[in-house]
């Protein structure tokens, strides 16, 4: 099991330690670095900023939104990025939700997220593979676009650049059912946004047909304290926010995940706090046992336990949100 550093987004400004973190990992032998985007900071600028600071870690977008960009803006970047890293890029995406695509960027939510997700991915894969010009007959990524307020003027087109690699590796954030099942045939890894290692069933049918080079590659909050409880609440804060604040009510994807994972009453209960303005209330109500089952907290040796139990999986990358340099280095003495 390979380990990466998972930076996330920017909150107000940018993360001054973040640099440095991703220079750390890379004299540890981390395998990559991820950084990631919501409505503020973008991926790609933060991973060519750390691109130009390292030599060997590998560089993914954890991740893209498929919202902000045209699929072939998308290929543009990455191939550019892979050029100037000397092949080291490997592109996150994701859709994220109603509430997001609709009201950052204002386009409407794919009534067929797995149709979208599959055009998306089809033509980033022609810009990459460049064996002719991109054509797509979708639904939602025509190319050349055929639209009624189209000129009719468009034409087949081929990336100017040769990308470096064409096989640049693809990952795709998915969380239904059908959704993990269709990547496992699309893309070249998952990037699943809570996985336990206790509960390896609630994806084992999604996952039946991926093929052996498949990545598997969440991200868990990592951090080494003696009070569990303290070093949890971070962990119980994003999962308040996430499962409470990011999406609707009778649309939110890691709410509903949350519930097949066993915990359907806790996460409604969330949903309700922090709909109501009880947000305090909706981080207290997130139980402890699923922060904990989903992260790396505590001491030394009991994350050395914990982390037997994520080796023992079909995880091959296990992507860690840790807050200081120590905690990398016990991560990457103990996976060694």
């Amino acid at each position: 099991m390979r380990l990466g550093l998972a930076l996330g987004y920017w909150g107000r400004g940018p993360d001054p330690r973040h640099l440095d973190l991703a220079r750390e990992a890379e004299r540890l032998g981390y395998a990559s670095v991820w950084t990631a985007e919501s409505w503020g900071s973008d991926a790609f600028t933060v991973l060519t900023w750390i691109a130009a600071h390292t030599t060997r870690i590998q560089l993914g977008t954890g991740i893209a939104q498929m919202a902000a960009r045209t699929p072939t803006a998308t290929a543009m970047h990455a191939l550019t990025l892979d050029h100037l890293s000397g092949g080291r890029m490997l592109l996150g995406l994701g859709l994220s939700g109603p509430q997001v695509v609709e009201g950052w960027y204002g386009r409407p939510f794919p009534k067929s997220p797995l149709t979208a997700t599959r055009e998306y991915v089809d033509v980033v894969r022609q810009v990459l593979r460049r064996e002719g010009p991109v054509t797509l007959d979708g639904r939602f990524h025509t190319h050349p676009y055929r639209g009624p307020d189209g000129t009719g003027l468009g034409k087949p087109l081929k990336a100017i650049t040769h990308p470096l690699r064409a096989g640049l590796p693809v990952l795709l954030a998915a969380e239904g059912p059908k959704n993990i099942a269709q990547t496992c045939r699309i893309a070249d890894g998952w990037l699943p946004l809570y996985w336990s290692p206790e509960r390896t069933e609630v994806y084992a049918a999604s996952l039946a047909d991926a093929p052996e080079s498949f990545r598997i590659a969440p991200m868990a909050r990592a951090v080494v304290c003696d009070d569990v409880a303290e070093g949890l609440l971070p962990v119980k804060a994003m999962l308040g926010f996430y499962i409470g604040g990011m999406g609707h009510a009778t649309r939110n994807f890691h709410a509903d995940l949350m519930a097949r994972m066993g915990y359907e009453e806790e996460a409604r209960r969330i949903q309700d706090l922090f709909r109501e303005g009880r947000r305090e209330e909706a981080v207290r109500a997130v139980p402890d046992a699923f922060a904990d089952e989903i992260s790396l907290v505590g001491p030394r040796a009991r994350i050395a336990e914990r982390l037997d139990l994520w080796r023992a999986g079909p995880v091959t990358d296990l992507l860690v949100m840790a807050p200081d340099p120590h905690t990398l280095r016990v991560l990457a003495e103990l996976n060694s």
